[in-house]
């Protein structure tokens, strides 16, 4: 366990799925003796905050549309009065909403202004959302860990139909960089973890197949994406601030990205 992070608070957003990236960064800052405090717009949070629960784990579970600032700054100090301070901030939530329709390919030809208002709203504002709510107690006591949840779509790389998505994971990555350079002064440090094919029970064919043709030879795992969160999240990570660490198997640095038998 690590003493730096025992009795420490983290706020995690999109912890609705028990097989996520959300729930496995919760489960593994809890390894480390962290208050967890976890949210989504969907109930289901309330059932993976009792699986905590079982564990043993201090948790606290709320429901907030997080595309609502107002809504995100009444869960905000509903944190600070039960535990009086809030030290991380993981801002995971994004891609779809929990329970809603999945992510559609649109070409920019056929994209209207909804649908991009909605991936904006839903990858983006919800990040910023809730660093506008959280980051004056942070600035206050002179010390945070945010790590955002951007991608290797949009920061590195794009896929047909995904311009929305894309412009919105790459604006986390200005948002991050931007922030870190503001807050550097006050004991903030800002990260970015940007995941390449994460295999999950909702992953479709094409993405698994996508995995198995990174260098790995596999998608990664939720629980290897919470590994980097966490440790984004340490005290000891004091001297990096803006980045964004990609984890993808080493996908984005090869070239040839068919069947490994055709090439090497």
């Amino acid at each position: 366990m690590h003493q730096g992070l025992v009795d420490q608070v983290a706020f995690i957003t999109g912890v609705a799925k028990p097989n996520g990236i959300g729930f496995a960064t919760a489960k593994a800052l809890a390894e480390e003796g962290v208050k967890i405090c976890i949210t989504d717009i969907s109930p289901m949070v309330h059932e993976r905050g009792e699986e905590l629960k079982t564990i043993g784990v201090d948790v606290t579970s709320y429901v907030t549309d997080l595309r609502q600032l107002s809504a995100v700054k009444e869960t905000a100090v509903a944190v600070i009065e039960r535990y009086g301070k809030v030290d991380i901030l993981c801002n995971i939530a994004g891609m779809v909403v929990t329970g809603g329709d999945e992510e559609e390919l649109v070409p920019i030809l056929n994209l209207d202004e909804r649908d991009w208002d909605f991936a904006i709203d839903l990858n983006l504002k919800t990040t910023f959302n809730a660093i506008k709510a959280f980051l004056p107690y942070m600035v206050n006591k002179k010390y945070g860990r945010i790590v955002n949840c951007s991608s290797v779509t949009g920061p590195v790389v794009s896929n047909p139909g995904e311009a929305a998505y894309s412009a919105a994971k790459a604006g986390i990555m200005g948002l991050t960089r931007g922030l870190a350079i503001e807050v550097a002064k006050d004991g903030i440090v800002v990260n970015a973890v940007g995941p390449g094919w994460i295999t999950t029970d909702a992953s479709l064919e094409g993405e698994l197949i996508g995995g198995r043709n990174t260098p790995v030879g596999r998608g990664g795992t939720p629980d290897e994406v919470a590994i980097v969160f966490k440790f984004l999240a340490s005290p000891d990570v004091a001297y990096v601030t803006g980045q964004l660490i990609v984890v993808d198997g080493g996908n984005t640095i090869q070239e040839y990205k068919g069947p490994s038998k055709y090439y090497y």
